[in-house]
């Protein structure tokens, strides 16, 4: 059974694709950037039916004192993507807090570095090529040599880091980066006067993959490999659906991506019912915040609103 394939990460897992965004490793030439994709002008207020194709998906939980504003982001994207228009510019500006996967700025620490290289390394003694299958070895091989890599570059490192690594490479050769990504962006609109809250750590979104079963992250870098050519065209589907708001079809991708229920599980929709609860407690607190989430968490079927509306608290599309 596949587990994930391609750039899943970047709509489940920001800071681990962060962190082995940054690898050491030798950058393939970069080829033409995706076509421009641009969010349709902000509607008027009336129009409702309109909302929902404006733009990037926004939704809103509200109660009597207390409004949250839900956002689904993409963590790497290319430059020329436009999105940060009408109802979402507006609610970043209206919110106190801004909340996020994990504490902002907690990524470039020495100590979350030190974590990370702990975690994606594999026990002394160890290396991958040797714990693959011969049959994996030999398109691993292949992969590596596709980007000018030598066959030893990921030797120390464990199977899950390596899949996110290849699958960060054809994007960054596309044009995509993490600093056109939406929090990066993000980050920048809130400046220094708004509060920020977080929803998870760092370790405890490495730990999501590197405590997944050997046999599973070695299933986990075999689809990666197999499926590398339509990495960046998967992504470019799910970042146009994205970018006009189109929930349904974003969900329709995400599940060819996460196929394996337990993953789906652990990956997602845990996630999804903690996010939900923090919402509810939230709403005992007054005034606004803007929760800025990976776009998968707010597509779909079990998804942070499903949730949400699950618990009684209704949930409303503002664009």
């Amino acid at each position: 059974m596949i587990a994930f394939r391609r750039p899943i990460a970047i709509l489940l897992a920001g800071a681990t694709l962060q962190l082995a965004a940054c690898a050491p490793v030798k950058e393939a030439p970069r080829t033409a950037a995706p076509p421009p994709v641009k969010a349709a002008p902000a509607p008027a207020p009336a129009a409702a039916d309109a909302a929902a194709a404006a733009g990037p998906a926004l939704w809103k939980v509200a109660d009597e004192d207390t409004t949250i504003y839900l956002f689904g982001t993409v963590h790497a994207l290319p430059a020329s993507v436009e999105w940060y228009t009408g109802p979402v510019a507006q609610a970043l500006a209206a919110a106190q807090v801004l909340v996020t996967e994990i504490p902002s700025g907690e990524l470039t620490t020495p100590a979350v570095q030190q974590a990370f290289i702990a975690r994606a390394q594999l026990p002394e003694g160890q290396s991958l090529r040797a714990i693959l299958p011969a049959e994996r070895r030999a398109a691993y091989d292949a992969a590596l040599a596709k980007f000018g890599l030598p066959a030893a570059a990921f030797d120390r490192f464990e199977p899950w880091f390596v899949a996110i690594t290849l699958s960060t490479l054809p994007l960054l050769k596309a044009g995509y980066s993490m600093e056109a990504g939406v929090e990066s962006a993000i980050e920048g609109k809130a400046g220094t006067e708004k509060k920020r809250a977080a929803l998870e750590t760092v370790e405890s979104q490495l730990r999501l993959f590197d405590e997944l079963p050997m046999d599973t992250q070695i299933a986990y870098l075999g689809a990666v490999i197999e499926q590398l050519d339509q990495t960046v065209p998967t992504m470019n589907a799910m970042v146009a659906a994205w970018a006009k708001g189109d929930a349904d079809a974003l969900a329709e991708l995400l599940n060819r991506e996460l196929d394996d229920p337990a993953l789906a599980e652990r990956l997602l929709y845990a996630r999804n019912r903690n996010w939900a609860e923090w919402i509810r407690k939230r709403l005992e607190e007054p005034g606004t915040a803007f929760m800025a989430v990976g776009a998968g968490h707010l597509a779909g079927k079990n998804s942070v609103q499903d949730y949400v509306t699950k618990a009684g608290t209704a949930v409303v599309r503002v664009q």
